[in-house]
């Protein structure tokens, strides 16, 4: 009897283990919420925090030159996959600087929040508003620097109920010891910390495209040219090859 107690006392707690060890993938869903009478998309939102001129002279864990191409990537995603973008800076009059002017270009009519102190975007209220009411669901951000502009904000989006996504290519600061920490910690917070091609790859979902509004490779692969050329190049090499009878289309 004791034996059989036992048992189903191990049974009961390897169940209970498995249920608690269960994962539920999250993505960037946009089948979960399809573009409605050509509308923006339902769930997402593109934050830009604190890429500044002045800023972009502390990333110095990668390339710098391939850190602007990251930053602009990022921007680029809200007019690629219509979804809404915000943006802010951090006291642009002093030696962070402007804004990167080619963003500021990209987004005239954005929500643009001019924060005059405030080091986490989250403490400034009009920058909370502009969040609360794009009523989104999950929240895509980069920013310099990645430990603090981009952590401290993250972490409050987390604690205010957020989904967040933070794109790490996109972000930066001044070594890989500091971006490795402060990664390990959004991460530890639930905070998705992936690459651009990552977040690119979740929100188009299927090279085809489909009726519920997931963009396909025609309407992503001026995205990857531009920013991506690794993969852009590629595809348009593959496709003047298709033209000039060298190949076959797939």
């Amino acid at each position: 009897m004791k034996f059989l107690s036992f048992a189903f006392n191990a049974l009961v707690a390897t169940a209970f283990a498995q249920e608690q060890n269960k994962y539920t993938y999250e993505r960037l869903n946009r089948k979960d919420a399809p573009h409605r009478d050509g509308g923006a998309n339902e769930r997402q939102l593109v934050l830009v925090v604190d890429i500044q001129d002045g800023l972009f002279q502390l990333t110095r864990d990668t390339d710098p030159h391939l850190y602007k191409n990251s930053a602009l990537a990022h921007a680029e995603l809200g007019k690629t996959f219509d979804i809404p973008v915000i943006l802010t800076t951090s006291t642009e009059t002093g030696p962070t600087g402007p804004l990167f002017q080619e963003i500021a270009d990209q987004y005239p009519e954005a929500p643009f929040i001019k924060r005059e102190g405030e080091i986490n975007a989250w403490d400034n209220a009009a920058f909370r508003e502009a969040v609360t009411a794009a009523n989104k669901t999950q929240i895509i951000i980069a920013g310099i620097a990645t430990d603090v502009c981009t952590t401290f904000l993250a972490l409050s989006l987390r604690e205010a109920g957020y989904s967040v996504w933070a794109n790490g290519e996109a972000s930066g600061t001044y070594s890989t010891f500091v971006r490795d920490i402060s990664n390990t910690r959004m991460e530890k917070a639930g905070i998705q910390v992936v690459s651009f091609f990552a977040i690119v790859g979740e929100l188009m979902r299927d090279h085809r495209g489909d009726e519920n509004g997931n963009y396909g490779a025609e309407k992503v692969n001026p995205l990857f040219t531009k920013f991506f050329p690794l993969l852009g190049i590629l595809t348009r090499g593959h496709n003047a090859a298709v033209r000039n009878g060298t190949i076959s289309p797939v």
